[in-house]
């Protein structure tokens, strides 16, 4: 091949991948015909004098995803994409996961758990209505604060059951009571007996982690004296179902846990599916606890948090 050739070929994949002229504009830059343009395009591939190389995020996902399945020996793990590692973007990304994974698993006669929070209200709000029968959907933990901060418990449960064609159940109560008796009293009415017997019985269970950072909404919504919260904050790293767990996945105080109503803890790890739907550079050591804790056996999360969990050493 002449010289004069190879230069022709070369200026004209420079003005097209470097310089984003169109074809057309390369030929009556050139002075030769489109055609012509097109042939010394793919000449220059074959050559090798053009690499394309195509980076899909969704095959390193793909990768992440299975590392942190075997790394926390789960069922299934989606690790979705972000462009940026922000928190809001991040949470608007998994919880249109969440609930896109949600509408494939419920079927006709399931018992669905849910939580309260800004994450699951985003699920909720995301969710497409199912045409299915006899499906229940039952609030996990109460969602009655002391403030004016609002869980979205009520309206989270409404969109549930609403998208599921059915009617939801509400725990009607404080989370957390002043002391383990009045909680045990409580508990023992058969109404509210009947309501966490049926969270106990749902077969599918969805519920992000809360942080003990300063601003968590459990911290917002009136239930601790700042003694406690200081207490949590230093020896715990997030809660489910407003239960406080520390780095290795342990309750963090057997007190605090005997005040809170609502499905235990060991009782999510029976579940068919325990959907943990988390992302975010904070929640990640709150993520890592519930892992470790085995409290999930679903997790959706973006990349980001994927590659900080797979870097925590858990020895």
């Amino acid at each position: 091949m002449s010289l004069e050739k190879q230069r022709l070929i070369i200026d004209a994949a420079r003005l097209y991948y470097d310089s984003d002229f169109s074809q057309q504009e390369i030929a009556n830059t050139l002075g030769i015909s489109r055609p012509t343009v097109s042939r010394l395009l793919q000449q220059a591939k074959e050559l090798g004098y053009v690499r394309i190389e195509i980076i899909d995020p969704l095959e390193d996902n793909h990768d992440l995803a299975k590392e942190l399945k075997k790394k926390y020996n789960l069922q299934s793990v989606e690790v979705c994409y972000s462009p940026i590692d922000d928190y809001s973007e991040v949470t608007q990304i998994i919880t249109k996961k969440a609930a896109d994974v949600l509408g494939d698993y419920v079927n006709d006669g399931d018992i669905v758990g849910v939580t309260w929070g800004t994450t699951m209200y985003h699920i909720a709000k995301k969710l497409e209505k199912k045409s299915v029968k006899g499906v229940e959907v039952i609030q996990l933990n109460g969602g009655i604060s002391y403030s004016k901060t609002n869980t979205y418990a009520s309206e989270t449960v409404n969109m549930f059951a609403e998208a599921f064609n059915t009617i939801p159940r509400y725990l009607p109560l404080p989370v957390i009571f002043d002391n383990p008796q009045v909680k045990q009293m409580v508990e023992s009415d058969r109404h509210i007996e009947r309501l966490i017997e049926l969270g106990k019985q749902s077969n599918i269970g969805i519920f992000t982690v809360g942080t003990v950072k300063k601003d968590a909404l459990l911290f917002r919504v009136g239930y601790f004296n700042e003694e406690e919260e200081q207490n949590i904050q230093t020896y715990a790293v997030g809660d489910i179902c407003s239960r406080f767990f520390d780095k290795n996945g342990q309750i963090y105080s057997n007190l605090l846990n005997s005040r809170t109503i609502g499905i235990e803890l060991d009782e999510l790890r029976n579940k068919e599916k325990s959907i943990l739907v988390a992302g975010g550079e904070k929640k990640t050591d709150a993520i890592n606890g519930a892992l470790v804790g085995k409290y999930a056996n679903i997790l959706i999360t973006d990349q980001f948090t994927a590659k900080r969990l797979l870097e925590i050493n858990n020895e």
